[in-house]
Order: structure tokens, then C-alpha cells, then sequence
């Protein structure tokens, strides 16, 4: 029914590709203040454009003020996610969300407090059994600030990635092609895509994209199993959230004044490190889970068809 429900608000192939537009155009005016920031540190310094990769334009700036302007652009494209949904679809926010009748923050919460221990109890052992990979990086003062900043900001720039990729385009692609692999398959793969530029990719080569697929195929079955986008928004938060607070690393896209710093060099990760997350963590997630909220029939709901509703079921969301 998540998907099904588009079929409720305005869904035109062509509302959806003018709809994208619009958030992309979204996301590029909010990447302005950052590329400003970026230039004039730049001309600052003496320095040439010419020479500023997007390693070190995440170097560049105070952390706390490259991470406060990096989200920024992600708020202004949820903000562009929302508007397109409720304007040129018609959509509720209740129904881009779930298919539940409103909201349900316990499946947010639980998820959210759940994968938070969980991120953090490997990084604890990561730390009890390397030390020598880290520092510790704490300053009370700028932590506070990054506190502030990440509590605010980094849900918003996971609730666009997921609004975008794990509804939107969920339920676009879905009422188009009538089917739900192809969105599944589809937003995962883009999902994953889209992080090709970060700076762990140059560090660590193309085999990081299993796991930033691998990531987004997981909130995708999360969101068709459940009928909603409740549990993949309280683990993409926490994810990020957590990460943000704990560590950092010169070589990653979020540099921050987290309380520990990684060290380590990431050319000596090992594949198991990219591959357990995904084939070993997020399936026993996807069982607890499974467990909890009951879910059954995972052929129809990951590959069934979906059905277009009756003429006499259509209404228009206001």
C-alpha cells in the first residue's frame, strides 16, 4: 500500500521528472553559501580555484562550519522534496511518509536507539582493540557547537535522502512501472551512485559502493516491508548522527570535532570491513525486525506488482 497510495495525489510521469528538477535546482542553490565560503577561504589564502578538489574543499573551512554549510544544502532540498510533494502532487507529508493513517515516531525512536548503541558499541570495540588508530579529539567547546549543529542539521540532510529516494522516487517509479523491484533496485543503485564523489571512495577505491548500495537496498527493503519510511529515517539518522559525534577521519565526507579521530590508514581497510555491514549486520536487522513488526508475504511486497486503484478510489489529497 505505500506505493499504491501515490496513486491517491497527482501522478503524472511528468510531474515527477519536473518534480526532480525542482529538488535538484533545490539542492544547488543550497550549496551556494558552501562554494561562497570555499572561495573567498581560497582568495583568502592566496590560493587558485583551479586547484581545489572536493577532498580538500571538505578541509578547507573550521569543521564546524564546513559540516553547519554541507547540511545546509540537504535542508534546503527537503524543504524542495516537501513542497514538490504537496504543490505539484497534491501528496500529504502523512501519506509521502507511511501507509499508516498517521505517523508512527515509535517505530522512529526504536530503530534510531537501536542502531545508535549498536554504531556505537563498534566503535568502542574498534577502539579497545586498536587504540593506536585514534586520538582523542575532544574539545568541549567546538563539540558542544558540533552537537548543536548535528542535532539539528544532519536529520534533515537524512530525511532528504530518504524522502527522495526511499518515497518519492519509491512511489514515482513504482506508479509508473506498476511494479516494485524496479524502484527498489533503481533508488538503491542511485543512492549509492550519488556517494561515488565522496572523498572514502578515492581513499578506499570503487568497493565502498557495495556498501553504499548495499545501504540503500536495505532502507528500501525496510520501506516496502514495513509500509513506510518510519524505520529507514531512524536508521539513516542515527547512522549519520552517531558517526558525526564519535569520529572522524581526515579521509571522510563529514569532518568534525567528534571525540575521537581515526588515524588508521584506510588504503589497510579489509573487505571485511566494507562487506559485513551488508551481508552480515543488516540482514540480522532485517530478521529482528521482521520479528518485531511481523512481517510476511516478502515476495509480493519486495516484488509484486502494483495495482492501480479503481477509478472510484481516486481523491486528491488536499
Amino acid at each position: 500500500m505505500y506505493i499504491t497510495q501515490a496513486f491517491k495525489a497527482l501522478h503524472d510521469w511528468w510531474r515527477y521528472l519536473v518534480g526532480l528538477l525542482i529538488v535538484i535546482i533545490a539542492v544547488i542553490i543550497g550549496q551556494l553559501p558552501f562554494t561562497a565560503a570555499v572561495m573567498v577561504k581560497v582568495l583568502k589564502d592566496g590560493g587558485g580555484l583551479q586547484d581545489i578538489d572536493e577532498t580538500k574543499m571538505m578541509s578547507l573551512l573550521e569543521p564546524n562550519l564546513n559540516l553547519f554549510l554541507m547540511l545546509l544544502s540537504f535542508a534546503i532540498g527537503l524543504v524542495g522534496v516537501l513542497l514538490v510533494s504537496k504543490y505539484l502532487h497534491k501528496q500529504s507529508f502523512t501519506h509521502l511518509t507511511t501507509s499508516r493513517k498517521k505517523i508512527d515516531w515509535k517505530r522512529f525512536w526504536f530503530i534510531f536507539i537501536l542502531w545508535g548503541v549498536i554504531s556505537s558499541s563498534f566503535v568502542g570495540i574498534d577502539y579497545y582493540l586498536s587504540p593506536e588508530d585514534y586520538i582523542w579529539n575532544f574539545k568541549l567547546i567546538p563539540f558542544i557547537i558540533l552537537c548543536v549543529i548535528a542535532i539539528a542539521l544532519v536529520p534533515l540532510q537524512t530525511s532528504f535522502e530518504e524522502y527522495l529516494f526511499r518515497g518519492y522516487l519509491m512511489q514515482g517509479i513504482g506508479v509508473i512501472v506498476k511494479n516494485k523491484w524496479v524502484p527498489l533496485i533503481t533508488t538503491s543503485l542511485v543512492f549509492g551512485l550519488l556517494h561515488i564523489a565522496n572523498p572514502e571512495v578515492d581513499k578506499l577505491g570503487y568497493v565502498i559502493m557495495v556498501y553504499y548500495i548495499g545501504t540503500g537496498l536495505f532502507l528500501g527493503i525496510l520501506t516496502l516491508m514495513d509500509e513506510g519510511m518510519e524505520l529507514a529515517l531512524g536508521f539513516h539518522a542515527a547512522n549519520n548522527l552517531f558517526t558525526a559525534l564519535l569520529v572522524t577521519a581526515d579521509w571522510t565526507a563529514f569532518q568534525t570535532h567528534s571525540i575521537l579521530k581515526d588515524m588508521s590508514d584506510p588504503e589497510t581497510m579489509g573487505l571485511m570491513e566494507i562487506f559485513v555491514p551488508v551481508f552480515v549486520v543488516f540482514p540480522i536487522l532485517l530478521l529482528i525486525l521482521s520479528k518485531k513488526y511481523k512481517w510476511t508475504n516478502w515476495k509480493d511486497k519486495l516484488f509484486g506488482q502494483v495495482e492501480e486503484l479503481p477509478k472510484e478510489d481516486y481523491k486528491i489529497l488536499e
